[in-house]
């Protein structure tokens, strides 16, 4: 019987604690095609990626700084390098984007939801790879004008944003949920 070890070994590596180097472009190659091999009823593919590398990272901090004074005009200094620093640690950020198809006969959450696939499939190639990764959004993935600088359409979202590097430090496992408390049994 194949080894689920993989799979229960995958913890998420906060950002900040991720660094270069970052997969080479065979690796990515690698990680975004195993990515795809995901549950796609209709075989819409309802998703497409956006990476976000090098000083790309850095422009988009100082986007995200210039956004957040526009919300929020009393931000503190600390609140706005905090935004500036946001995609900073990381090598390399994959934006996970959902593209449903409006009016098929596949429900819209089904695609987002295969999406969603996309980024787990995603964080467990990458650490299969012997890279760390972390899935994140934040106020950053839902924001228009975000959004739209990014290069999204009106019909699309952010389902992820997930940055992959390297350990600058591997992080402890987190408790997990007890099964016994999750598991219920059906019957008529």
């Amino acid at each position: 019987m194949p080894s689920l070890e993989p799979l229960n070994t995958r913890i998420s590596t906060p950002s900040r604690l991720l660094q270069a180097p970052g997969p080479s472009a065979a690796q990515l190659t690698q990680m975004l095609e195993a990515a795809m091999h995901v549950p796609d009823h209709g075989r819409l593919a309802p998703w497409r990626f956006l990476q976000i590398a090098g000083d790309a990272r850095l422009a988009l901090g100082e986007l995200l700084a210039a956004r957040w004074r526009e919300r929020e005009p009393d931000a503190s200094a600390a609140a706005l390098e905090k935004e500036r620093l946001r995609f900073a640690c990381a090598p390399c950020i994959i934006t996970v984007i959902g593209q449903p198809v409006r009016g098929h006969k596949v429900p819209e959450i089904e695609q987002l939801l295969s999406g969603g696939a996309v980024c787990l499939s995603l964080l467990h190639a990458a650490h299969a790879l012997g890279f760390g990764a972390q899935w994140l959004t934040s106020w950053v993935a839902y924001d228009p004008v975000v959004k739209a600088r990014l290069g999204l359409g009106s019909d699309e979202q952010v389902l992820g944003f997930i940055h992959i590097g390297t350990r600058a430090e591997v992080p402890g496992e987190r408790p997990r949920p007890d099964l016994a408390g999750r598991l219920s049994q059906w019957s008529p």
